[in-house]
């Protein structure tokens, strides 16, 4: 059963969206501020952690910054109808996804599955010897889908299960174009629509991710109006 944290000051939000979880099978902790939820992630951490951004004490912002410090578990962010600075402030910042406020709770659980089944995939020691299961070495890349281990020139690289997938999706085949609807298809259910500005967000945090590894990296080139494609050295 896995455990998801639901983080929000909404206290409405909080019992309606536990008891539609808990309908489907997941176990849910809930929290009603940023710090509280800190605290208890301290002490052992969920599966998957959905947080709003706007919170008193600590906002969402803040607690995914301090959780990407130490771990790479899903992250859903609840955004506000008409705030996209949020939505792009958090994919930046590590996030996996998010869902709009008010959203439906339907669509909220299928995210939550969909990000679940990509982090057990790339977990798991007990799939099949398949292309997404092979390990990738690519000049200075190195990619461990059983491990989801990343290195870049022997320094590890902490990425997101959607930032490891979309940069596996763009390493299996350098040189070749991937356009952004083609990695929608490999980062989300087909059920589950994103746009661009998605996908893009996602890229530029992979980018900066590996940077920090060689503040040179630049195997992931953009083709505007295209999409994306990794260049072997």
């Amino acid at each position: 059963m896995s455990r998801i944290a639901l983080v929000d000051d909404d206290r409405n939000i909080l019992t309606s969206v536990s008891m539609t979880l808990e309908a489907e099978g997941f176990e849910v902790e809930t929290y009603n501020d940023g710090q509280a939820a800190l605290d208890a992630f301290n002490k052992k951490l969920p599966d998957m952690a959905v947080l709003d951004i706007k919170m008193p004490r600590m906002d969402g912002m803040d607690l995914l910054q301090r959780l990407r410090q130490k771990t790479a578990m899903p992250v859903i962010f609840l955004t506000s109808k008409d705030d996209e600075i949020d939505e792009v402030l958090g994919l930046r910042m590590g996030a996996d996804d998010y869902v709009k406020k008010p959203f439906s709770q339907r669509l909220l659980v299928e995210r939550i599955r969909a990000l679940l089944r990509r982090q057990e995939a790339v977990e798991t020691n007990e799939v099949g010897d398949t292309e997404e299961t092979k390990v990738i070495d690519r000049g200075d890349l190195r990619m461990d889908p059983l491990r989801h281990a990343v290195s870049w020139k022997g320094n590890d690289v902490s990425l997101t299960v959607t930032e490891f997938l979309l940069l596996q999706a763009l390493a299996q085949r350098p040189g070749f174009v991937k356009s952004r609807d083609q990695l929608m298809d490999v980062a989300y259910d087909d059920q589950v629509y994103v746009d661009d500005r998605t996908i893009d967000s996602h890229i530029k945090r992979l980018r900066k991710k590996m940077r920090t590894a060689d503040d040179s990296f630049s195997a992931s080139e953009t083709l505007y109006g295209i999409g994306y494609r990794y260049n072997e050295d």
